[in-house]
């Protein structure tokens, strides 16, 4: 199973100028738990924000870039061969840019979404979510609190059956 794996404002925004565009700890903590043990597929630019591999998964980087490497990771130049190199693993999870989601929208089985109950200032953008093709199977909504500033909802949606 491949599992697209966001953070999403109300307006479908991901971030600007390459980086974050929020801080929810809680968000933060459940990525991890939840793509601990498994591949993570990611384009070059959001692996450059990251600066690192991620520990206890393995970093697959989509680039064109024929020549571009990085220390314990993984690279390709398709998200195809990126799933592929990723196939014996019970979940793999792509976890952006915009660029890789957008790509990925269309072969992927599962998101997992996070979204942000506010709007923010962005230069990139999430895909939108056409309900023909996705399926919400479940919801948890959380307030704000002293360490998450937005209210925000864990979101799971299943690629719907095709008739």
């Amino acid at each position: 199973m491949t599992t697209i794996i966001a953070a999403v404002g109300n307006n479908n925004e991901l971030g600007k100028d390459n980086d974050l565009i929020w801080h929810l700890p809680a968000d933060l903590k459940r990525f991890k738990k939840i793509t601990s043990g498994h591949h993570i597929i990611m384009g070059r630019n959001t692996y450059e924000s990251i600066g690192k591999p991620l520990p206890n998964r393995t970093s697959i980087i989509v680039t064109r870039n024929p020549n571009y490497t990085a220390k314990g990771c993984l690279v390709t130049n398709s998200l195809e061969k990126a799933i592929a190199l990723a196939q014996k693993d019970s979940n793999t999870f792509v976890i952006g840019g915009a660029e890789i989601y957008k790509q990925a929208i269309h072969l992927v089985d599962e998101l997992d979404i996070c979204e942000v109950h506010s709007t923010f200032d962005a230069d990139t953008y999430f895909p939108d979510i056409d309900p023909a093709v996705w399926q919400e199977i479940s919801r948890k909504k959380f307030a704000a609190d002293e360490q998450n500033k937005y209210d925000y909802s864990f979101v799971r949606y299943q690629k719907r059956n095709k008739q």
